[in-house]
């Protein structure tokens, strides 16, 4: 994978094609053969592409359903990549799951990616039963930037009473802030493969604006504002994260003067669409149970912690895995033998051992 990323920067530097495109060919030449336990369908849900997986096996009533959201950082990612996965959590849960095929970006900039994950799940919601579906029962499921998408998701549904509350959220290694890209697994992580710091910024960035953005400041924090750093860091701070998680070192530094220039070109990232864990309390406080899954080798692990504990502190149930040996996109390796981690499988069964939990 890293090789993959290597190359399409080079096509990029050499003219020939946009690095995304090749991200986008190679993740799609996974090979995912067929699943005889299985029907699949490719819909469209209010102009949305989705890819729905049933289980064969008659079931006694309507099955759970799981909507599930990839990773890719809003560039990359498609039903075909997300194949084992859902294949996985459709059979080892007993469940209908929604693949959704967003818009990507830079094509389609932030909010396309999570409105159109909105739209298809509000038509998931409201059209339930006709896919065998309990409407009480519908979790949301997101790895990376698909957790973020779930996240902000969840916020913007809380208030609808016109519709089924979905039933939990999943998110794994999510990213969910963009104030201190110098938090202690920011910090410790940031040459760690596959999501290095700076590249990261940069992938969010090009997702955010559609564009290529010097990165260098705002992993020095020079895009916040004061007032909005002086807001926000009740829920944003290093303080908030548990000392065994700075052992492997970390060493607090000052921002850098705060660059008007810099916030109108990103002045975006503080909306809590695209960073849900500055939303305020009274939407927090309504959210349903959630599962948070984090790596030690990540640099976006700290986002899931401080998350936790705003969840907890709002009453909200969380059920936390922490995975010691685990790194950023580890999920996107689950099934493809020889390159399989254990903390891919791991990932994995805490996930379906959590859904399963839901129903009835």
């Amino acid at each position: 994978m890293e090789y993959t990323l290597g190359l399409g920067l080079f096509l990029e530097k050499l003219g020939i094609c946009h690095r995304y495109i090749i991200w986008r060919i190679a993740f799609n030449a996974i090979l995912t053969g067929k699943d005889s336990k299985l029907i699949s369908k490719d819909l469209v849900f209010d102009g949305v592409p989705v890819r729905v997986y049933w289980p064969k096996t008659p079931a006694a009533g309507n099955r759970r359903g799981i909507i599930y959201l990839h990773g890719g950082a809003g560039l990359t990612g498609s039903f075909r990549a997300s194949e084992k996965i859902c294949r996985f959590m459709a059979n080892q849960s007993d469940s209908v799951v929604v693949s959704v095929g967003f818009r990507l970006a830079p094509e389609h900039p932030y909010p396309v990616p999570v409105l159109d994950s909105l739209t298809a799940t509000i038509h998931f919601l409201k059209n339930a039963e006709e896919y065998g579906v309990d409407p009480n029962c519908i979790a949301i499921v997101g790895d990376s930037s698909g957790g973020t998408f779930a996240a902000a998701i969840c916020q913007e549904l809380v208030t609808r009473e016109d519709l089924p509350r979905l039933r939990a959220q999943v998110l794994i290694y999510p990213f969910l802030q963009s104030g201190d890209f110098d938090l202690p697994s920011y910090q410790q992580n940031q040459s760690v493969p596959l999501l290095y710091r700076k590249r990261a910024i940069k992938l969010g960035l090009t997702h955010l604006t559609g564009k290529e953005i010097n990165v260098d400041l705002v992993i020095k924090g020079a895009h916040i504002p004061t007032d909005m750093r002086e807001k926000y860091k009740k829920w944003v701070s290093a303080d908030n994260i548990p000392e065994e998680f700075k052992a492997r070192g970390y060493v607090p530094n000052a921002p850098a003067p705060f660059s008007e220039e810099l916030y109108e070109q990103v002045k975006r990232a503080g909306e809590a669409m695209f960073c849900p864990l500055v939303v305020e309390d009274d939407i927090i406080r309504q959210l349903p149970e959630t599962f948070l899954l984090t790596c030690e080798y990540d640099i976006l692990r700290d986002d899931g912690l401080l998350y936790k504990k705003r969840l907890l502190d709002n009453g909200v149930p969380v059920t936390h895995h922490h995975l010691p040996d685990g790194f950023h996109a580890t999920l996107s390796f689950f099934g493809l033998w020889p390159l399989e981690f254990p903390s891919s499988r791991k990932c994995m069964e805490h996930v379906v051992q959590f859904l399963k939990s839901l129903y009835k």
